[in-house]
C-alpha cells in the first residue's frame, strides 16, 4: 500500500483522483486546498490530515517525510490550478515521492527542461495524466489509423464548446495568467490527442483568440486540421438548439465524426494503475501538445482572416 497526498481537493477533477488512490487500494494521508469545502473526503479518505495553508500542508509531509519510511508520502496527485503545477511538482520531488499532475503539466515549455534535470536530481518521476490515450474507442481509432498508408493528408475538424456562466471569468479559470486561457485549460486534452493521433505539428495558425473563444488551423504530420473552441453560450446555440445541452464535443476524420462521448469510466483508475505498476505517461509525452499550447497563446494572429462559426 502507498501514502498519497493531493493538492487541490476541493477542485472539480479531485474526486476522480481520490477514487483512483481508493480503487487502486492506497490510501490518503494529507490533502490541502485553501477551500475547505471538502466533504468529498468523507467518501474516500475521512482519516486524511486537511490543511488550508499550503505552508502547513509542506511542513506536515516533511515531517512524515522524516518520521520513518512507513509514514513517508510516496505520491502526490495535483489537482491545483494550472499556474500552481510547476511549484507542486517541485515539492513532491523535494519530499522524495513521485508526482501525478493534472494537464497541462506546466504553463511554459522551458520549465519542463527543468523538471526533468530534477527528476535527475532526486531520482524521482513526473507523471501527467493523459486519460484520452487510454479510451477505448480511441486506441481502436489510433490502430486503425497507424495501420493504413495514405497518400494525402486526413481532414479533420475539431469543435468544443462548453458552456460556462459568469463566475468562470472571476474565478482562477478565466484569469490566462494562472490558467493559459481556454486553449490550456479546455483545449490541452484535444490538442495532445490529435497530436497522439495524427503526428507532430508543421504549421500552426491562429485566427481567433479572445478570452471566450478560440481558433485556427494546424497541420501535422498526417492531417490538417480546422479547429475552434468556445465557452460562449451563444455559439452551442448554432448546434445543439433544441435538446438543451451545456456541451458540444465532435471531431471529424475525412468527414466521419468520431463518437466518444461514452467510455469514460475508470480512466483515471487506469492511469494509476499504469503508474503504479511502472509506466506512465511523463514530461516527453506531454512536451509537443505544451509547447503547441504556448504558441497558440503567443503566435501573432493571421490578418485580414475572418472566421465565423
Amino acid at each position: 500500500m502507498k501514502n498519497f497526498a493531493i493538492t487541490g481537493v476541493a477542485g472539480y477533477i479531485a474526486p476522480r483522483h481520490l477514487e483512483s488512490i481508493k480503487d487502486t487500494g492506497n490510501r490518503l494521508v494529507a490533502a490541502v486546498d485553501p477551500h475547505d469545502s471538502v466533504g468529498i473526503l468523507d467518501s474516500y479518505f475521512p482519516d486524511a490530515s486537511f490543511f488550508t495553508e499550503f505552508e502547513r500542508f509542506d511542513r506536515h509531509l516533511e515531517m512524515l517525510r522524516r518520521a520513518n519510511k512507513g509514514n513517508q508520502v510516496h505520491y502526490i496527485s495535483i489537482c491545483s490550478p494550472n499556474h500552481l503545477h510547476d511549484a507542486h511538482i517541485r515539492l513532491a520531488l523535494r519530499i522524495g515521492a513521485d508526482a501525478i499532475c493534472e494537464k497541462p503539466l506546466v504553463l511554459n515549455p522551458w520549465n519542463l527542461d527543468r523538471l526533468q534535470e530534477l527528476e535527475e536530481d532526486f531520482n524521482a518521476k513526473i507523471f501527467t495524466v493523459l486519460q484520452l490515450r487510454l479510451h477505448p474507442t480511441l486506441l481502436k481509432i489510433k490502430q486503425e489509423l497507424d495501420g493504413k498508408i495514405v497518400k494525402t493528408k486526413h481532414t479533420v475538424k475539431l469543435r468544443y464548446i462548453t458552456t460556462r456562466g459568469k463566475w468562470y471569468r472571476y474565478s482562477w479559470k478565466g484569469d490566462s495568467e494562472r490558467s493559459g486561457g481556454i486553449v490550456a485549460n479546455i483545449g490541452i486534452h484535444f490538442f495532445d490527442l490529435l497530436i497522439w493521433l495524427f503526428g507532430n505539428v508543421q504549421e500552426n495558425i491562429v485566427y481567433l483568440r479572445k478570452e471566450e473563444k478560440a481558433a485556427g488551423y494546424l497541420e501535422l504530420e498526417k492531417a490538417n486540421v480546422d479547429w475552434f473552441l468556445s465557452i460562449d453560450r451563444y455559439d452551442l446555440h448554432d448546434v445543439d438548439e433544441t435538446n438543451g445541452r451545456r456541451t458540444h464535443r465532435s471531431i471529424t476524420i475525412d468527414g466521419k465524426e468520431l463518437e466518444f462521448s461514452s467510455g469514460f469510466t475508470n480512466l483515471h483508475t487506469r492511469i494509476y494503475d499504469g503508474i503504479l505498476s511502472g509506466y506512465g505517461f511523463g514530461i516527453e509525452d506531454a512536451r509537443t501538445s505544451i509547447e503547441l499550447v504556448y504558441n497558440i497563446r503567443n503566435i501573432e494572429l493571421v490578418a485580414n482572416k475572418l472566421y465565423s462559426e
